[in-house]
Formats: C-alpha cells, sequence, structure tokens
C-alpha cells in the first residue's frame, strides 16, 4: 500500500475530502468548494483539472439562467482511491502509534 501522490497533496486531499462527504451522486458547486477548501480560483482550478485528468472528479459545466455555474463531484475510481489514501494515511498513524506504546 502506497501512497497516491495525486490526492496526497494538501489542497487535492482536501478537495477529495469534502467531495467524499457528499452522497453518491451528489455535486458541490464550485463556490462552496472553493470557500470549504479555502483557496483561490485559480488554484482551485488548477487542481480540478488535475483531479479530472485523474479520472477522480468530474466537471459539470452549466448555465443557471444567465450565469455559470461549475459543479464537481467524486467519480466511483475517485472515491475508490481516496479510500485506498485514506487506509495509507491510517496505518502510518497506526504504525506510529504502536511504535510509541512500546517504548
Amino acid at each position: 500500500m502506497s501512497a497516491d501522490e495525486i490526492i496526497h497533496q494538501s489542497t487535492r486531499l482536501r478537495i477529495m475530502v469534502a467531495l467524499n462527504m457528499l452522497e453518491r451522486r451528489e455535486v458541490l458547486e464550485f463556490a462552496r468548494l472553493k470557500v470549504i477548501v479555502g483557496v483561490t480560483d485559480g488554484n482551485l482550478g488548477a487542481h480540478l483539472d488535475t483531479l479530472a485528468r485523474a479520472g477522480y472528479v468530474e466537471i459539470e459545466k452549466l448555465f443557471v439562467g444567465r450565469r455559470p455555474q461549475t459543479r464537481v463531484r467524486a467519480t466511483t475510481s475517485g472515491r475508490r482511491a481516496f479510500r485506498a489514501h485514506a487506509a495509507f494515511l491510517r496505518k502510518i498513524l497506526d504504525q506510529a502509534e504502536a511504535t510509541l506504546r512500546r517504548k
């Protein structure tokens, strides 16, 4: 088991955490995700592009009335990759805790 280098980057990890808290088909609007993650438009867009190229998120661009709206959701493979990465991080924490208990 190893780290997923795409998800491991801190901003992308926060994005994937937020998206994985949603129900399977639920989406987050770009503006809301930006507030949750605490980044700029450009920074969020760049990280979403990386996640989309990896197949971890789907980005939907549409118009509501005359206003553009971007929605993001985690894909099935993105959810799977996130679970595997979370398990990797838990294993590191468990190993560190076990080592400290032995001392």
